[in-house]
Parts: C-alpha cells; sequence; structure tokens
C-alpha cells in the first residue's frame, strides 16, 4: 500500500532514525507549549504530549489544505521524549548551566530515558501509540568534556541535555539496556509496529 509519512519533529536524530528505516517523509513541527503540559508518572507525560503535538500539527493542516478524497493515505508520526533521573522527570535544559548540572549528575551514574510514538493515520483518523523504555549506564565524565559539550550549545534541543551519540559523550556511555534509538527520540521497532497498525485501520 502506498502512503506518504509527514514527521512531527524538528529534531535531527528522529529524521535521521526515520531515515535510516527507510522511508521518505516531510517535516511539520508542532507550535506547543510543552511546559504548560504536566503529568506525574514520565509515561504519562511522553504520551500526552505526543498526541498534543499531533494535534496541533492536524489542526494546522485542517485550516490550511482541502481533503483529497482519492489521495493516499498519510501517516503523521509524532513523539516525545523525557529523562528520568533519580526519580525526577527532565525535559530540554533551560539554560547551559541546567544543561551543566544535567550531565554532571550522569557522571558515574544511570538515568532513564522514557519515549513515546505516535501515528496518526490523516485518512482514517485513526491513531495507534506506545512507549518505550530504556536504561543508560555512564563512566565517570570529566568535567572539561561537559564544558566542551555545553559550549556546542546543542545540549539545550534534547530531552534531559542527553545526547549519546555525541562523539564527545559516547566513549562515556557503559551500557545501554534497551535500544539506542529509544534514547536518540524514535524507537525503531516500536515505530515500525505503529505504522503498520495505522495502515491497517483502513
Amino acid at each position: 500500500m502506498s502512503f506518504q509519512i509527514i514527521l512531527g519533529s524538528a529534531s535531527m536524530a528522529r529524521r535521521k532514525i526515520l531515515a535510516e528505516m527507510g522511508y521518505e517523509f516531510t517535516i511539520l513541527t508542532a507550535d506547543i507549549d510543552e511546559k504548560s503540559i504536566r503529568m506525574d508518572k514520565p509515561e504519562e507525560l511522553v504520551m500526552v504530549l505526543a498526541e498534543a503535538k499531533a494535534d496541533a500539527i492536524i489542526s494546522r493542516l485542517q485550516s490550511t489544505s482541502q481533503p483529497d478524497e482519492d489521495a493516499h493515505a498519510t501517516l503523521l508520526i509524532t513523539a516525545d521524549t523525557v529523562v528520568v533521573y533519580e526519580g525526577i522527570i527532565r525535559e530540554k535544559p533551560s539554560s547551559k548551566e541546567e544543561a551543566w548540572n544535567f550531565i554532571k549528575g550522569y557522571s558515574g551514574g544511570q538515568a532513564a530515558v522514557i519515549g513515546s510514538v505516535f501515528v496518526t493515520n490523516l485518512k482514517t483518523g485513526k491513531r495507534k501509540g506506545g512507549c518505550c523504555r530504556a536504561e543508560v549506564y555512564f563512566h565517570v565524565i570529566p568535567e572539561e568534556i561537559i564544558d566542551s559539550l555545553i559550549e556546542e550549545g546543542i545540549t539545550l534541543d534534547v530531552a534531559g541535555g542527553l545526547m549519546l551519540e555525541h562523539p564527545l559523550i559516547s566513549p562515556f556511555v557503559e551500557a545501554v539496556v534497551g535500544t539506542t534509538d529509544t534514547v536518540m527520540g524514535l524507537p525503531k521497532e516500536l515505530t515500525e509496529k505503529l505504522i503498520h497498525e495505522a495502515l491497517q485501520l483502513m
């Protein structure tokens, strides 16, 4: 079955993962105030945020385009990721100082990454979602490495300031229990499963 994909994310890591999965896609981003949405449980928070992103993008699409009855199915993929460290939910750092403290905390310790994915079939309106978890264990990260990482500024764009794939950080990752793509923001296996499920709801 032919279908199109819209990735509802500005994340470079998610784009890279979806491309690795062999899909072509267009990108639309959701303009939502993530900090205004609060949940006590990280699993609930990532699900609600990914749904909110989907709703915002759908609302934008509906206001700018006319539905084509003969169009192929279009799948909208939205996702969200948070880091949980010592029981506290961490989203994107709000400053370089906060990012520095986040990463310093991971040094010699561990963090959990909770990620959600939603796939919405824009032709049928049906939506399938799920979430995954991964645990990341770190060696001691020298402060000069943290300084260099913070100077680049990119840690402000990711949940918990956590970028496993970054060449400065990857040597200090002791182990990942779960999948690296979960940590990067788009678990491949879950995404593939949800794409198939959303298409079967035709």
